[in-house]
């Protein structure tokens, strides 16, 4: 059996559900068929990072996105894209573009620029996401 699949089927499932803050660490790795501690070592050999990092840069990645074409508060981004916490959104988001987001968005979104209402974009979407009553997990990511 190839070593490779159960790893390459759990980045499939978070290159897919990136956006759900419930997607986490032992979601992922039991998607996998691995205890967690397993999936981490197994994940970073294989990749190079970390599955919380590379979800991580998923996220951003999409956070980029939005910041450059939606007209979103910087929340609603951080909420869209699957982080509940909008300290950890900003700090991560910083760590790997080197600007904030407000500081991105106003880099990259001209003068004249018409951005895709938030209403449609949050449509489109399926709106807001909300923590479940009494989580005290500040993104959702897996570690």
């Amino acid at each position: 059996m190839d070593k490779m699949r159960p790893l390459r089927l759990a980045k499939d499932a978070m290159d897919r559900d990136w956006a759900e803050p419930s997607l986490d660490l032992d979601a992922v790795a039991a998607h996998a068929g691995y205890s967690r501690y397993h999936f981490i070592r197994a994940f970073k050999a294989a990749y190079g990072e970390t599955p919380g990092q590379y979800l991580s840069h998923r996220r951003i990645e999409r956070a980029e996105d939005l910041l450059r074409t939606a007209n979103l508060t910087v929340t609603e981004i951080c909420n869209l894209v699957g982080f509940s916490s909008l300290g950890t959104f900003s700090t991560r988001f910083k760590a790997l573009t080197g600007l904030t987001p407000s500081e991105y968005r106003a880099k990259h979104v001209g003068r004249g620029t018409a951005l895709i209402p938030g209403c449609y974009v949050m449509h489109w979407a399926g709106g807001y996401r909300s923590a479940p009553a009494g989580s005290q997990r500040n993104s959702g990511e897996a570690d």
